[in-house]
């Protein structure tokens, strides 16, 4: 290789690396290892890819170079490691001349970056690396930022575009899909729920979403064996009507490969819509499967789909959700749905209504009532299944029916009395996500079976009346002269302490009173989220709200300083503040990878 080159810059005299052994040069204020080995040099980034450490201060032995903080190997050529924890660290082509050594620091990389931060994500999923994975987001944010905004000037991550949001979102769907048996769980509906949330949260709490979702993920999927989907019928020709039989069928019977097949189908075969027909049909066929995480699951696996794209993913995603058709726990099955009162008997009647009732309110438009949602709240079910079914024969539209349950179903979080075992937040939360998932697969299909999911979540409302017995005292509206940014820290800082959940609700109540803007104080509660080893239910419920916030607000008959509206945020303060705080462990991962990302010397700065 010829010095000449003008990429090639002189870096150390020959003689004294072989003295030493090793030495430390810089280029552009970036640390570059030189090595003498075996009789050869060798150049590496001096930053141990894993977290920093000078590599210089490792061995090198039989021409791989070990760094002392946490033993990770690398082949010293090439750069490769032996420990996928680590990354492979940068090497730099060297030259020797007349006694002098060369070296081009800035080598063409191997792969683009985007794809290398991909890929690094993958083996963070399959690993379950959690530092790997959030260094993974970080870099992939980073490309599109770099490739999208003029040099050296900082902006907000991008939304649903490129490499920051569509790269890891798509990379653990395909791996949570793939390396589950079980299929859609948990994880994906973490990721899902993460994906929705990003548009909400803060720019430092975009990354950190991703992050989040991404890590779920890995971890439901870790120790599972694979899962081996199923392929469609060769017949293209096969009706909406005749598909939607046979899925239910094979639902009804437990048949998962069956059904999977049946849904391959209806994929390859009809638009969305009629899709989403098919298996909120089957998801609603049975009462409140899963207590509620059947058709949340299914809803969110359909949004998960719409943020990456229909025809390349929705046959993948849809058809990991059949096990929890298949699979659930059916309400009609319990004795809670069937004693004292005969719940799943009251819904089971109500639906063999719904060919009538929808035909009596055919044409006409249903203004809800005042008190409707009151009435969904009391101890008599047969009155609230009469006060629904009234309301379908009088033009309610699922979509306006779920949204009345979704209001209630939030007073029962809003209103959850502390006196109650800590883990019957779960109770209350898991109607709220329902009956939240309801309504927004409303918004897929106007399918006549989701009125059934109407009738189950109500009746999941009843069997919480006493959950709010006493109901939580709520703050009245009033005025605050206030700053709102102090509210807002007072909220985080509520959020510092265990217990403080009328609190919560308090601070977001006096925002609304002080005039604050709704989207920074979602931001601040996206912010007291994500910085939390929150769980499952607790990132669901702060997405779900959000979701219910944006709802009520759409509802033109409701003002900015409505009840609606602080209710919808009120309840997850609550219940944030029943979980909180946490150790943060996760929050301290994802520091210590943003850290390394600008370039900061972990080993030397406590």
């Amino acid at each position: 290789m010829a010095v000449e080159d003008t990429e090639f810059v002189r870096v150390a005299s020959l003689a004294e690396l072989e003295s030493e052994g090793r030495t430390v040069v810089s280029h552009d204020g970036r640390p570059i290892a030189l090595f003498h080995h075996e009789g050869a040099v060798y150049a590496v980034d001096n930053r141990c890819p894993h977290m920093g450490f000078p590599l210089t201060r490792g061995t090198v032995e039989e021409g791989i170079l070990t760094c002392h903080w946490h033993h990770a190997r690398f082949e010293l050529e090439e750069g490769d490691t032996f420990d996928l924890f680590a990354d492979d660290v940068q090497t730099f082509p060297t030259d020797v001349s007349d006694g002098e050594v060369y070296l081009d620091p800035d080598p063409e990389p191997d792969v683009p970056p985007a794809i290398r931060w991909r890929n690094r994500l993958a083996d963070g999923l399959q690993e379950n690396l959690p530092l790997v994975m959030a260094k993974a987001v970080i870099g992939l944010d980073s490309v599109a930022r770099s490739a999208t905004e003029p040099s050296g000037e900082r902006s907000e991550p991008r939304g649903e575009e490129g490499e920051g949001f569509y790269t890891p979102l798509e990379t653990a769907l395909d791996f949570g899909t793939r390396y589950r048996a079980m299929g859609w769980g948990r994880g994906l509906t973490t990721l899902g729920c993460m994906a929705t949330l990003h548009e909400h949260v803060g720019a430092r709490d975009k990354r950190r979403a991703i992050f989040v979702g991404v890590r779920e993920v890995a971890d439901d999927s870790a120790g599972e064996p694979p899962r081996f989907e199923q392929y469609a019928f060769e017949n293209r020709e096969l009706s909406k009507s005749r598909l939607k039989s046979w899925f239910r069928d094979t639902c009804e019977v437990r048949d998962a490969d069956g059904a999977e097949r049946c849904l391959l189908t209806a994929i390859a075969c009809l638009p969305p819509a009629d899709v989403a027909e098919l298996v909120f049909a089957a998801a609603t066929d049975h009462r409140y499967m899963n207590a509620g995480h059947t058709l949340d699951f299914i809803n969110t696996a359909f949004e998960t789909v719409d943020h990456l794209g229909w025809s390349e993913h929705a046959d993948a995603a849809l058809a990991s959700t059949v096990a929890q058709i298949t699979d659930a726990t059916r309400s009609e099955e319990l004795s809670s749905w069937r004693q004292p009162e005969d719940l799943a008997g009251l819904c089971a009647d109500a639906n063999e209504l719904l060919p009538d009732l929808v035909a009596a309110g055919s044409g006409t438009e249903w203004d809800r009532p005042e008190g409707f949602v009151e009435t969904l709240l009391g101890d008599d079910p047969a009155a609230v299944v009469d006060a629904l079914t009234d309301a379908i024969a009088d033009g309610a539209t699922t979509e306006r029916l779920a949204d009345a349950v979704a209001r209630a179903a939030t007073r029962r979080v809003a209103w959850f009395a502390t006196n109650n075992e800590f883990r019957d937040w779960n109770t209350v939360h898991h109607t709220f996500t329902y009956a939240n998932a309801v309504h927004r697969a409303t918004e897929k299909t106007d399918a006549t079976e989701l009125y059934r999911a109407c009738f189950d979540g109500a009746m999941s409302v009843y069997l919480d009346r006493f959950l709010n017995q006493p109901r939580a005292p709520l703050p009245d509206p009033g005025e605050s002269e206030r700053d709102p940014e102090a509210i807002r820290a007072d909220l985080l800082d509520a959020f510092d302490e265990q217990g403080h959940v009328n609190r919560a609700a308090t601070l977001v109540s006096e925002h609304f009173d002080a005039g604050g803007d709704s989207d920074d104080l979602k931001r601040t509660l996206g912010r007291g989220l994500l910085r939390e080893d929150a769980t499952f239910h607790t990132l669901q419920s702060v997405e779900a709200a959000f979701g219910r916030f944006d709802a009520v607000s759409a509802d033109e008959s409701v003002d900015e300083d409505s009840e609606e509206r602080r209710l919808a945020l009120m309840a997850p303060a609550r219940y944030m503040a029943a979980h909180f705080p946490t150790r943060r462990s996760n929050e301290q991962t994802f520091s210590i990878a943003t850290r390394l990302h600008r370039g900061e010397r972990l080993h030397e700065v406590e």
